[in-house]
């Protein structure tokens, strides 16, 4: 069966670093055999199809072959379609009422247990907010990433050891949505 994917590539094109060029992505996600790709923005969004049901090993695949091509190491994360229409519909926020650079979801490579981020206290933070999902935490900063106290909490070193993260605005996170809808 066919399902279409949105690959999450971390801290790639940051001030030039770490360069991998989208059109390049494609040609890569295309040999690895994936179909109907297609990238948004330069920050690390692919969509493609694919007939395996792995995500993990989809990432790994793509993991190894970014490192062959371009000799540096990028984490990447690969979601399905069905679990990017549930983080967006399951937000503990109100979405629809927000801007995009006001709400995140930071995607997770495995499950947090809430109480690794109980050392968080979140009075302290408001009104910036979180909440934790499947693989997803959401993020409220209502002055946007750039201002957000909570977000340098939350990406403290050692608070979350062994779990790739990477995050995306709201608006990333619904045009991905669409792209994977088909």
């Amino acid at each position: 069966m066919t399902t279409a994917y949105a690959a999450l590539l971390r801290g790639i094109n940051v001030s030039g670093h770490r360069r991998v060029p989208m059109a390049d992505l494609r040609e890569l996600l295309s040999e690895l055999g994936h179909r109907e790709v297609r990238t948004y923005l330069q920050s690390g969004n692919a969509v493609f199809t694919s007939d395996c049901d792995d995500e993990s090993a989809l990432a790994a695949g793509l993991e190894r072959a970014i490192e062959r091509r371009f000799g540096f190491t990028v984490d990447c994360l690969v979601r399905g379609a069905a679990y990017l229409r549930e983080v967006a519909e399951r937000c503990p926020f109100p979405a629809a009422t927000l801007e995009g650079k006001q709400l995140h979801a930071t995607y997770f490579s495995e499950q947090v247990d809430a109480g690794r981020l109980a050392t968080i206290d979140k009075a302290a933070y408001l009104p910036e907010d979180f909440g934790l999902g499947d693989r997803v935490l959401y993020l409220y900063t209502p002055d946007g990433l750039g201002r957000s106290k909570l977000a340098g909490a939350l990406a403290a070193p050692g608070l979350l050891p062994g779990v790739t993260a990477t995050s995306r605005n709201w608006n990333t996170v619904v045009k991905l949505v669409e792209l994977t809808r088909g």
